[in-house]
């Protein structure tokens, strides 16, 4: 695997170049913003991010709101406001220097076990087996391990700690990485290029393709809800943030109703404006997934009158189109502000 990774190692933003150990806090930064996201995706963010806030110190000092609208279009946000706190931790408890030991890191906000084990390997050349979707699925097919997901973890993940060599622990761990996103690929693994081919049970079984196997996934609900898009003349547009706790918390958002399952009454809906005001039903819907339910908006849109700028609830606050990018704004509501532009 060594050998294979020095000739084939992919060159990526957050990776030190070969024979130099990486900076833990370009270690951390990267392997959070990674969860549940692509390579492809987090390349540009991290190069944003990294400019803007070159240490841990930076980062714990810039506002929140500053990291939540940095942060906007990687979802999860719930993995930036604890990118956030570990930042001041590491800052205030550790002197500005992350820790090596493991007990110590899975004692920040936001580190698991793979992000620890990560950072141990990685930054700190440390032989931790650091087990994400790529590893997964290369010990899976390795050992032909038919228990479907999530089930078969355990297994996985035993197997894979006894795998990791004493020496050069962050290259192999890398290049597991590599191996899974550029090689046993999740459809069509390229196996005859494969440095483990020979010793590859789900090769040898022709199960490759199928493993890992997972249990079925419970289908996700609908939930529905009436969005608010007031504007003014000048064309900005009503916001209000978020509370900081729950589904993208601390973030802002235009005024909605509720999420709810089952059918929208938009006339009982209306109930929940943020002002009196001539609400117009817009044509069409806006539609997003969370990770446990798919979201139905519809969207009213209404011009701002002087009457009603009287009733702003407290908390919100007017923003112009022109500087909706410095918003800590999610992607779903950026698409009910569009939706409402182009209506």
């Amino acid at each position: 695997m060594l050998a294979w990774y020095d000739r084939h190692r992919r060159t990526l933003p957050w990776r030190a170049p070969a024979g130099r150990r990486a900076d833990p806090y370009v270690v951390w930064l990267s392997e959070i913003m990674l969860q549940q996201t692509t390579v492809a995706t987090v390349g540009g963010y991290f190069r944003r991010f990294l400019e803007r806030w070159p240490t841990v110190g930076a980062l714990a000092d810039a506002p929140i709101d500053d990291v939540l609208s940095a942060w906007a279009g990687l979802g999860y946000y719930a993995r930036a406001r604890n990118l956030h706190a570990c930042a001041r931790t590491v800052t205030e408890a550790h002197d500005g220097h992350f820790p090596q030991g493991e007990e110590d890191l899975l004692a920040l906000p936001g580190i698991g076990a793979y992000t620890a084990a990560a950072i141990r390997a990685i930054a700190f050349d440390q032989p931790a087996s650091a087990v994400d979707g790529n590893v997964e699925r290369v010990i899976a097919r390795l050992y032909a391990i038919e228990t479907p997901l999530p089930d078969a973890k355990t297994e996985i993940k035993t197997r894979a700690a006894r795998l990791v060599p004493a020496e050069r622990a962050g290259d192999y761990a890398q290049a597991m990485m590599d191996l899974g996103a550029t090689v046993c690929t999740p459809r069509s693994p390229r196996c005859v290029i494969c440095p483990l081919m020979a010793g590859c049970k789900a090769r040898k079984l022709g199960l490759a393709e199928e493993l890992p196997r997972r249990a079925p996934k419970r289908e996700k609900p609908t939930r529905r809800g009436l969005a608010f898009v007031l504007s003014r003349k000048d064309g900005a547009i009503l916001l209000r943030k978020r509370p900081a706790k729950g589904l993208l918390g601390g973030m802002d958002e235009v005024p909605s109703s509720p999420w709810r399952e089952g059918k929208l009454s938009p006339e009982k809906a209306m109930g929940d404006a943020p002002v009196p005001a001539r609400w117009q039903i817009l044509d069409g819907l806006v539609r997003h997934t969370f990770t446990h339910f798919h979201l139905e908006l519809t969207v009213a849109h209404a011009i701002a009158t002087t009457g009603g700028l009287a009733r702003l609830a407290p908390g919100t606050t007017w923003c112009t189109i022109d500087r909706m990018t410095e918003r800590a704004l999610p992607t779903v509501m950026r698409k009910v502000i569009a939706h409402a532009v182009k209506n």
